[in-house]
């Protein structure tokens, strides 16, 4: 673990652009415009959204600045629109996730890089390379961490590893040599924050913490840019990252294969707007209703086995969670996603419109939630079980290793597009939707940021 700040701080002062294979390139901005269409629907629909911005408000930080807010035409200082894009980009839970890590990469890391890079006037290309830098960083410290162990302890990964990978991202952007971002790396350990107790009653927590980790990285860089004197060895040294937020460290993974492994390749895209640890379930459901004929009136019981992580997440306590009150409520809850996809064959955004619909409830309390430990040990967390028990006698049982989206089923450009143009065209039109795809796709051969909210 000796030396851990520094190699990661030497690994993104170094990471140049035409070093960076291209299928890592066409990733990172495939991954950018899959974000950005939450960022736009979020803003126009997400119950939180008001209350961010009304705060925002209050505290006197909304006056003309540099960097854009997706969707918005509006712009502001940096850390702030680094604060909104990635507390918007998060809101839905339709945003990417690392299974390694069981972290969301996007939110917190591209917000801050075209913040700075709109702030500083950087290439695309330049843009590019920083967002690599950070998935790079915040994935790999999600992996060090033990997501199991992290989360044991309470934590939410994506706001604390993702609030390192804002700051690599930012510190590139700045200009900053080794030295540099390690200072920033310094500063991020006492940023680094973000709680699981937003699932004992749906608070926007979440949402909130993982844009404050954005913006935390956008004023670490501009610190250490700076000069500020910050804490050596905030990784790895007696009170860092990894000794302070985990029983379970992996050191190693942080650092190992760096600049040859790319983690980038390893995001995956979600196909519902709910906690990754739903997906597989609501995968097999929707192959079982296609395959074998399952609909809602013949299933007497249904049984999903998931990682101790997804109960932590989506299972427990199983009646509250059959329940669900709120919009965050039913992103974290198994049994609601689980009744909606029996119900209907799919599941998205709009859906979350029927939390209070009878049918649904009563079809959840047909389904339990259970802990299957064969699930655990595996490189991925995400995967679930399923045991169906037909109402005349018969069962049906289906075991999903990863759900959809992930590396090995990743989404071609074609049905990205379709979830960006199904998010982002009812706020922006067909237009502004198309020169949004267009910026994010097109980014590393324009001279300039162009992906802020005038894009749109």
């Amino acid at each position: 673990m000796h030396d851990l700040t520094m190699t990661l701080a030497r690994f993104v002062a170094d990471l140049r652009f035409d070093d960076l294979p291209p299928d890592v390139v066409t990733r990172a901005k495939a991954l950018s415009m899959d974000l950005a269409g939450s960022i736009v629907r979020a803003g126009s629909e997400a119950e939180s959204t008001p209350a961010i911005l009304a705060a925002v408000r209050r505290m006197g930080l909304d006056g003309a600045g540099t960097a854009g807010v997706v969707g918005t035409g509006r712009f502001y200082a940096p850390p702030v629109a680094a604060l909104l894009n990635g507390a918007l980009g998060h809101s839905l839970d339709f945003d990417d996730t690392h299974a390694d890590s069981s972290l969301h990469p996007s939110a917190p890391v591209v917000p801050a890089a075209l913040a700075v890079g709109e702030a500083v006037g950087a290439s695309g290309a330049e843009v590019v390379a920083a967002i690599i830098a950070g998935y790079e960083v915040c994935c790999r410290l999600g992996m060090a961490l033990d997501p199991t162990a992290h989360y044991a302890r309470g934590f939410h990964p994506t706001a604390t590893a993702g609030t390192f990978g804002a700051a690599a991202a930012a510190a590139k952007l700045y200009g900053l040599d080794a030295e540099g971002i390690a200072r920033a790396f310094g500063v991020s350990g006492s940023q680094a924050a973000g709680s699981l107790q937003f699932l004992q009653n749906g608070g926007w927590n979440k949402r909130w913490q993982v844009g404050q980790a954005a913006m935390n990285g956008v004023m670490a860089g501009a610190l250490a840019a700076d000069g500020f004197f910050a804490a050596d060895e905030p990784i790895e040294g007696r009170h860092g990252l990894l000794v302070g937020y985990t029983d379970g460290a992996r050191p190693e993974l942080a650092a190992a294969d760096l600049g040859v492994v790319w983690e980038t390749m390893r995001i995956g895209v979600k196909p519902y707007p709910s906690c990754r640890y739903t997906h597989a379930a609501l995968d097999g459901l929707k192959t079982l209703r296609s395959q074998a004929g399952l609909t809602a009136d013949k299933a007497a019981r249904v049984t999903i086995g998931l990682h101790r992580n997804g109960i932590v997440l989506t299972g427990a306590p199983l009646d509250e969670k059959r329940r669900p009150g709120s919009v965050v409520d039913g992103q974290f809850s198994m049994p609601f996603t689980a009744a909606v996809m029996l119900d209907q064959g799919s599941f998205g955004w709009d859906d979350y419109k029927r939390l209070s619909d009878a049918s649904l409830c009563a079809l959840a309390d047909r389904v339990d939630v259970v802990r299957d430990e064969t699930l655990e040990g595996l490189r991925h967390p995400f995967g679930a079980t399923l045991t169906v028990r037909m109402q005349g006698g018969e069962t049906i049982e289906r075991r999903i290793a990863d759900p959809s989206g992930e590396p090995e089923t990743f989404p071609d450009a074609a049905a990205l597009r379709s979830k960006f143009d199904t998010l982002a065209m009812p706020v922006l039109g067909e237009a502004g939707t198309s020169a949004l795809a267009e910026a994010f796709l097109d980014m590393d051969r324009r001279n300039r940021v162009v992906v802020s909210a005038e894009a749109a």
